[in-house]
């Protein structure tokens, strides 16, 4: 059963190809995906992820229970500040990936994939020796990601928080377009800038309204999740499902710095081990240096052909006008500068090896 976010039927009358993603009916596109990546890029745009997951975490000993299920020290926490972390499974993979925002000393939230709300919940509920209380307030929440170098400026009349000098990773609870108690977070999923607008599902379409009037002047347009995509990858931030997954090693997965071993946590003495003695994998990211599109689960060989390993991402850069993707090959072939192929309908086609972001 499909689920509909709170502003469904406003994104079919904006003209949205709406589509199935993660167990949702969620926008893909409204002018067209290059046109939407650009105005992101140039000006402002805003992303209704409201499929995402929220959990609030309260109690005396929240922390500890996160600390249990977080691969990150969740103690260097302040209230305000956000953290990145994943959540290791048990055998040496990944549940997701997700974000700690503190509240205060007693009390989180835990920002989830959509695709992995019950299972991340029925995990981090295994572990809840501490009498924690949880809710899931992912159905009662809207969020839309207000992305670009106009985002400040364009938001700024709409609250008291002083936007422009909000740090990247922190938030602030304030009135926004009238409402009170809206969460406003600088975390960003995109490269570009810009603020992610937690509201009651009963406020969406007020604020939605709210921040497109503000944004008229500044060419503020309705974003799809394909220009979320090209954003991302441009950057080369990982996607749960396509880059990591239950089966993905965190150090192949460069998430070595959000592996803090200061405490223990699930599976923690086997990831230690695993850190010292070095995996055989590594995702890298690449460029296409001959015509073709990577795509998820495209094979990966080297000059002579022989697999590698696999493409996990790919597209055509609308910012470089070249296709660009992240994979995961073999150690000695990890290196920036090194000539990899993508097997592309039984044809090899030469790329090489590109540290992200791709975009500067």
């Amino acid at each position: 059963m499909i689920k509909n976010i709170a502003l469904a039927e406003h994104h079919v009358a904006l003209g949205a190809k709406m589509v199935p993603f993660a167990g949702f009916n969620m926008p893909v596109q409204y002018s067209g995906i290059n046109d939407e990546h650009e105005t992101v890029r140039t000006a402002v745009g805003v992303f209704d992820v409201s499929h995402m997951g929220e959990f609030i975490l309260k109690g005396e000993k929240a922390m500890d229970l996160i600390q249990k299920i977080s691969s990150n020290d969740v103690s260097k926490l302040y209230d305000g500040k956000i953290q990145y972390a994943y959540i290791p499974n048990e055998t040496g993979g990944i549940v997701d990936d997700f974000l700690t925002y503190r509240i205060d000393a007693q009390t989180y939230l835990l920002v989830v994939n959509a695709s992995n709300i019950e299972k991340d919940w029925k995990w981090i509920s295994n572990y809840n020796d501490y009498d924690v209380e949880m809710q899931d307030i992912s159905d009662k929440t809207s969020l839309f990601a207000v992305q670009g170098p106009k985002a400040a400026e364009a938001l700024e009349g709409l609250t008291d928080i002083e936007l422009a000098k909000m740090e990247y990773y922190t938030f602030k609870k304030g009135t926004f377009a009238g409402v009170d108690n809206v969460l406003i977070s600088a975390t960003g999923y995109t490269g570009a800038g810009g603020f992610e607008i937690y509201v009651a599902n009963e406020n969406a379409k007020k604020i939605w309204d709210a921040i497109f009037q503000a944004g008229e002047a500044y060419g503020i347009k309705p974003i799809g999740l394909g220009a979320r995509d090209t954003l991302r990858l441009e950057m080369g931030f990982c996607l749960y499902g396509n880059d990591i997954d239950e089966n993905t090693s965190p150090f192949a997965a460069g998430l070595g710095w959000v592996t803090k071993f200061t405490n223990d946590f699930v599976n923690s003495d086997n990831l230690k081990a695993e850190k010292e003695n070095g995996g055989s994998q590594k995702l890298v990211g690449f460029e296409m240096l001959e015509r073709g599109i990577p795509r998820h689960d495209y094979e990966i060989v080297d000059a002579e052909g022989n697999k590698i390993g696999r493409v996990t991402s790919g597209t055509q850069s609308p910012t470089l006008k070249k296709s660009i993707g992240l994979g995961y090959v073999d150690k000695a072939f990890s290196k920036e500068g090194t000539d990899i192929y993508i097997s592309i309908r039984n044809q090899t086609v030469k790329a090489v090896v590109k540290k992200p972001p791709f975009v500067k």
